[in-house]
């Protein structure tokens, strides 16, 4: 028999992709997709079972369908689909993981666990090292929101591979998932006609196209291929860094720099309209950044990305449409002020053989 794929999070647009994803792999028999609400995309050939991982539930469906690998992805920043806001989703990352460990532990038949966390796990502080590798701790530990949640996930995980070490496991520390369907704070705040950065910062910032999350869960959901290892806690995102003022640029979007004590106030404005869930946490972020180490990823893991960061960014953009300044004309303007604050170049002798020649032309 096949492998038997149990998904978590199923009503989630990234598990839906994902669940359709795997089914495609010849080793795979049979995909079981669970969530507490009923999913609004397609999830092909997978079976759906309502169940809430927070209730003692999830432990009968992982004995009565044998499930020999635990896919979960029910750790988010964003509420699902009638789900009751912050308050709630920080019960389901946490209590529903600590649920859904407590049944894998007693199900004899899993060989396999893939747990999606986050890059957030490592804060954004103004004395972080220039790039996190998978070993070092954080500064300063994030106090609150989806990184703290992550932080509590990745504990529990951690206590359930020392009491079934032989189950494997893997940890994927996704960088920010961006792309034409991304739905996550920071492609809200993308979203916004203008967007307020902190006055005096310009972070760096990573990105993970959401195609490229697929096939590296696909990767770790599967046996190891040869010459590769794919349990343990990787970093994952595309190559290069991008600053967000670059971001800006290619999005075609103004930016208006403000004081920190008026962005917080701002970010709690945003969020009380509902407009975007400008946190404390992607405070931080913008305000300090945050760069990882992939070489986990390619060396151990064997999994090379199909984007780089900008060119998730890219394809982001695309989708979203020009902004309020296309960056074809921005580019253009800039291009103007530059040359117009540029000195005029001192005069010099012209000798008999530059005769003719003008100030930007090479004689011949």
């Amino acid at each position: 028999m096949g492998k038997v794929v149990l998904v978590t999070g199923a009503a989630r647009p990234l598990s839906g992709r994902f669940v359709r994803r795997i089914q495609r792999e010849p080793e795979v028999d049979r995909v079981i997709a669970v969530d507490a609400v009923p999913p609004r995309h397609e999830l092909g050939a997978a079976e759906f079972v309502r169940a809430d991982i927070r209730q003692p539930m999830i432990g009968k469906v992982l004995a009565q369908t044998s499930v020999d690998t635990v896919v979960h992805l029910d750790v988010s920043a964003t509420t699902t689909i009638g789900s009751g806001g912050r308050a709630q989703v920080k019960e389901t990352n946490v209590i529903g993981t600590m649920q859904l460990l407590g049944a894998c532990q007693k199900a004899p038949t899993v060989r396999r666990l893939v747990v999606k966390s986050t890059t957030s796990v490592y804060g954004a502080a103004p004395r972080d090292p220039a790039v996190f590798t998978e070993t070092m701790p954080a500064k300063s530990l994030p106090s609150g929101g989806f990184a703290k949640d992550a932080v509590e996930v990745e504990g529990y995980v951690r206590g359930f591979a020392r009491r079934r070490p032989d189950v494997a496991t893997a940890v994927l520390r996704f960088a920010n998932i961006l792309g034409p369907h991304a739905d996550s704070p920071l492609a809200e705040f993308f979203a916004l006609p203008v967007l307020p950065t902190v006055f005096g910062y310009d972070p760096r910032l990573q990105f993970v196209h959401e195609d490229d999350v697929t096939e590296v869960l696909v990767r770790a959901s599967l046996d190891a291929r040869r010459g590769t290892l794919n349990s343990g806690t990787f970093n994952i995102a595309g190559d290069g860094v991008l600053l967000l003022s670059q971001t800006a640029r290619r999005l075609g979007k103004p930016t208006v720099p403000v004081l920190l004590p008026a962005i917080t106030w701002i970010g709690r404005t945003l969020r009380a309209a509902g407009v975007t869930d400008f946190s404390q946490e992607q405070i931080r972020l913008l305000t300090h950044g945050r760069v990882v180490d992939t070489g986990q990823m390619r060396e151990t893991l064997g999994f090379v990305p199909e984007y780089t960061t900008a060119g998730t960014f890219h394809d982001f953009a695309r989708s979203r449409g020009p902004g309020l300044l296309p960056p074809e004309r921005l580019a253009h303007a800039v291009d103007r002020l530059t040359a117009a604050a540029l000195p005029a170049p001192a005069s010099a002798p012209v000798s008999a053989s530059a005769e003719g020649v003008g100030p930007w032309q090479t004689p011949r």
